[in-house]
């Protein structure tokens, strides 16, 4: 067991197996105060003093000599300074709520951010694109409806006019073929009579007049002629029909064309009125080409931020965290050093904050006890 001078507060380890009696006396080397000591009731038989003294040196802790007196403990032998608990230290806790929970919100607002700009340029361009096709197909239908108002009139007033001559009649050729955007025109064409054959009368293409329009299906191609023939026949009952199909321009290349076809009042005759719709749409293709490239500048700048934010908070953490882990550590090192006897530990005070309080805490204690021993010194 540990005895301690309450003069000098000097320690001792006395083996209460090597006393004699039940109480012993000695005086202590550094001031000669006597100490008194009593044996413990729970103490085995006396043993020889030389295998007791064995025992106390094989029992010896650090800083205490042969004979029991408390020697300042080397450097080597200062209690470590990092935690024996198995529990999160100060550092993982502080990366835990300032980096990791902050950086994952934060990439999760980007991402969220990110994916409402995609939504709304996604819902920008195809409105756009929606509402430019429905601009140039009411436009379509205006314009094949008016070319059959003229043609109706003309053949009205020229009552001997007959089919085969419209496309050399200059005149009506100009009323019946009028040129529609960039590429596109219109067309007249009959429905088919009691031989079921369709065929066009004034047309851009003049190898087309009055032959059997299914015979084009072998340059257009079945796939492209079908979509054609859908729209082309579904006149039948007088009806306007409308829609979409794929034909190859001169460069070779199939490309969607929109056609409307209007039955003039009166005649079996029928205006077409067709033309690529890329044409319509280019310029909100082009915005939308331009609107891409815009929106990756933002993704790729917003990733940037995002990274750089992510850098500074991590360097933030890691340096304030090492730096008050560090003076949290060494606090508790001088904490220990005192509660071992060491009551000469310098305390760093290097801030004025909650870890300075703490340090003034520490020194105030290390103060009273210094008191506390200098009362008990003066008392006996």
């Amino acid at each position: 067991m540990i005895v301690i001078c309450e003069d000098c507060g000097k320690k001792y380890r006395i083996n209460p197996a090597t006393m004699k009696s039940n109480i012993a006396k000695f005086k202590c080397k550094a001031c000669n105060h006597i100490i008194t000591v009593s044996k413990p009731p729970d103490t085995p038989s006396p043993t020889p003093l030389i295998k007791a003294d064995k025992e106390v040196r094989k029992q010896k802790a650090p800083g205490v000599d042969t004979l029991g007196e408390t020697k300042p403990s080397p450097k080597s032998q200062r209690p470590k300074s990092s935690p024996s608990h198995g529990g999160m230290g100060l550092r993982t806790k502080m990366f835990i709520l300032f980096f990791a929970l902050p950086i994952l919100f934060l990439a999760l607002s980007s991402l969220l951010l990110v994916r409402q700009m995609d939504n709304l340029y996604s819902l920008l361009t195809d409105e756009s694109t929606r509402i430019v096709e429905k601009m140039a197909e009411e436009k379509m239908a205006e314009i094949s409806r008016s070319v059959a108002m003229q043609c109706k009139l003309y053949l009205l007033s020229h009552s001997g006019l007959r089919k085969q001559k419209f496309s050399k009649d200059v005149n009506f050729k100009r009323l019946a073929i009028q040129k529609v955007g960039q590429s596109g025109y219109t067309a007249l064409y009959q429905r088919p009579g009691s031989d079921g054959i369709w065929r066009t009368w004034s047309h851009v293409d003049p190898k087309i007049i009055g032959i059997d329009m299914r015979k084009i299906q072998k340059t257009s191609g079945k796939k492209n002629f079908d979509g054609f023939w859908q729209i082309y026949t579904a006149v039948k009952d007088g009806k306007e029909s409308k829609g979409y199909y794929t034909w190859k321009d001169k460069d070779g290349h199939s490309r969607n064309k929109f056609m409307v076809c209007t039955p003039i009042d009166g005649t079996p005759y029928v205006i077409a009125a067709s033309t690529y719709l890329d044409e319509f749409t280019r310029p909100v293709n082009d915005l939308k080409t331009r609107s891409e490239d815009s929106k990756n500048k933002i993704h790729a700048t917003l990733w940037i931020i995002l990274g750089a934010t992510i850098s500074l908070i991590g360097i933030i953490v890691a340096i304030y965290g090492y730096r008050l882990s560090g003076r949290v550590k060494s606090l508790a090192d001088v904490a220990r050093r005192i509660s071992v006897g060491e009551l000469n530990a310098d305390i760093p005070r290097q801030s004025k904050d909650e870890i300075g309080e703490l340090a003034e805490a520490i020194s105030r204690m290390q103060n009273s006890i210094r008191l506390s021993i200098d009362r008990l010194r003066r008392s006996s």
